[in-house]
Formats: structure tokens, sequence, C-alpha cells
């Protein structure tokens, strides 16, 4: 047994920012410095015979700096060979992004610069989690939705977003990086929603949940991008939505068919 991966990406640069921060990976894809030739949604489907890596990456850090650390991250993601152990893979990626990233910063002068980094691994019976920062993976299966990330926040004051307690782009004199790994199984039907926090700061949980329902993965990633716009949009909008469908095998729909007659 086999399946298909669909999956449906958007990045949005958001109603108030200059630059759009965020970046991604989305089988093999993710946006160049300035990229003006990738159009949005971008849609498409891959066999989970084929390893596949889809993740998103928001970036901080001041006006430049922060989408440079982004693409940086996905850039590497790029390049990782996705091999048989998706736990050993994902670490491996997150210290040498986070030491690509330190060293862009020391080369430049840069005084701190990073990204969040939120992923999954799609190997041929299993799927791989991995997450630093506070970019949310949430899976919406049987008629719920999950967050199956853990967030990397920090104490904050009451009324104020909390700041993140790790990232890429941590110097390792002064912090080890820990991301967020776990790995089990999918199944047919089950959805992902991988995004920045552009869009969980704009909906609710319910709402994100409601969406998640729609029929197609263009769908639900097209209207939860349009909501959190409507909703103010005060960042930049990243979503990567996948869904998990099933392939039948051949000989028995054949089958099938000559015994429907």
């Amino acid at each position: 047994m086999h399946y298909q991966i669909v999956y449906s990406c958007i990045s949005h640069i958001g109603n108030i920012r200059n630059k759009n921060q965020d970046n991604f990976i989305c089988n093999g894809s993710y946006m160049e410095t300035e990229d003006t030739d990738l159009k949005f949604p971008l849609n498409g489907t891959v066999s989970s015979k084929v390893p596949s890596l889809f993740g998103v990456f928001d970036g901080m850090g001041g006006e430049e700096c922060g989408e440079v650390a982004s693409y940086i991250a996905a850039k590497e993601a790029s390049s990782t060979i996705l091999g048989k152990d998706g736990v050993i893979c994902l670490t491996e990626y997150c210290k040498r992004a986070n030491e690509k990233i330190c060293e862009y910063a020391n080369n430049n002068s840069v005084s701190a610069m990073g990204t969040t980094a939120a992923m999954l691994l799609f190997l041929k019976t299993e799927i791989t989690l991995c997450n630093i920062g506070d970019s949310k993976i949430f899976r919406f299966a049987d008629g719920n939705l999950e967050q199956i990330s853990k967030d990397h926040i920090a104490i904050s004051a009451f009324g104020t977003k909390p700041p993140l307690s790790q990232n890429l782009g941590i110097p390792p004199n002064q912090l080890l990086i820990e991301p967020y790994l776990s790995r089990g199984r999918y199944k047919n039907g089950d959805k992902y929603i991988i995004c920045s926090d552009g869009l969980t700061d704009m909906l609710t949980l319910d709402k994100i949940k409601k969406l998640s329902d729609l029929p197609s993965a263009e769908e639900i990633a097209q209207s939860l991008v349009s909501l959190a716009l409507e909703n103010g949009g005060k960042d930049n909008v990243t979503v990567i939505l996948i869904e998990i469908k099933k392939v039948k095998n051949k000989l028995f729909n054949i089958f099938n068919r000559k015994i429907g007659g």
C-alpha cells in the first residue's frame, strides 16, 4: 500500500510588512531572495514511495536579517539528503542550518538573526516531525484538530507575546539548540497544516478547524490565508496544507469492474 501526498503552499507578505521574511521548503521548492517568478498557490502531488520534506521558516532579527535567516534555512533544507531515519536526518539538518546562519551573522557583523523551523518528513510508511521556535504544525484527522508541534517560548508579561526560547541561529557558545522531534505513522484522510504565526495570530483554532474540513488542499490553504488577511494580516502568512490519500490497487479495481459487469 502507498499514498499520494497532496500539497498546497501559499506565502503572503501580509497587509503591513514591507518584506516577506517567511520562507518554506515544499517538496524541493523554496523562495529565492527577491523571488518574483514563484506563483502561489504552489500545488502538487508526490508519492509516498519517494521521501518528501515540507516546512515553514519564519525569520527574525531585523528588516534584512530575518529574511536571510529563513532563506538560509530553506536553501539548506532543499539540499538535505532525505535518509531512512527521519529523526537523524532532521537533527543533522538543524545543526547544519544553525551553523550556516551563525556563520553568516559572524561574517556580516550581525549581532542577532534567526528563524523558526517547522518541518514534516514523509517516508514510505512513517512521518517525522521537527520544529524549533513557534511556527506550528497541526493534524486534522477524524474531525479533530490537534497541534502536534511544540512551541519553544519563554515566560513573558501578561498581555505580551512571549519571546522564543529556541530558534535556528543561536551560537553554540550561548545555548545548545534542542529541536522538538517525534515520529509516527500517517493514514488515509489525514491533513497537516504547517504555518507561520502570521496565521495563528490572526485566526482562532476553531476557525482553522472549520476551514480544515473543506474538500481540497488548495481550498483550505487559500481560505486560511485569505481569512488571516481579512482579520488584519499583521505579519507575513505562510501555510502548507498536506493531505494523505490512499492509492488503490489497480488489479483490485479491474477485478471489481469485471464483477460489476
